[in-house]
């Protein structure tokens, strides 16, 4: 478990601490089941060929949980994730890292809640920004407001 963060050891600008996934191509195939995404070019390679992708791909929706995963772990305990999504600009393939990054763009007090707003995305190894994003979280204060 991460230590929690506070709002006011945020700062606009600031990275919060990456996250990196590595799907296998049996990850791909039970995210399939669970999400009811059966389009061959995540988990069928001939297909997927077939189509002129150059491999299978991670399904997007899957990116986009990876960045809820990093949200969620970012803000702790009494911290919540409040709104974020992202769009699907990039494949990224299995067996290669997924980075998920995060930049603060604002923070604010809005009545009693810390609002942080955050550019979130997914990298893939080549560095390009798969799945771009943004966020809006809550964070506690440290002097419990």
């Amino acid at each position: 478990m991460t230590e929690q963060v506070y709002f006011e050891d945020v700062n606009e600008g600031d990275e919060i601490p990456k996250l990196v996934k590595n799907c296998s191509t049996q990850q791909l195939v039970m995210w399939a089941a669970a999400s009811g995404d059966f389009y061959q070019i995540h988990y069928d390679k001939d297909f997927a060929l077939a189509t002129g992708l150059k491999n299978i791909i991670v399904h997007g929706a899957l990116k986009n949980a990876f960045l809820g995963q990093l949200l969620h772990d970012w803000v702790g305990g009494q911290g919540a994730v409040k709104k974020f999504g992202c769009s699907y600009r990039g494949m990224d393939e299995p067996n290669q890292e997924i980075v998920c990054r995060g930049l603060v763009s604002k923070k604010y007090r809005e009545g009693d809640q810390n609002i942080v707003e955050l550019e979130i995305w997914t990298e893939n190894p080549q560095g390009q920004k798969t799945s771009p994003g943004q966020a809006v979280v809550t964070l506690p204060s440290r002097n419990g407001g």
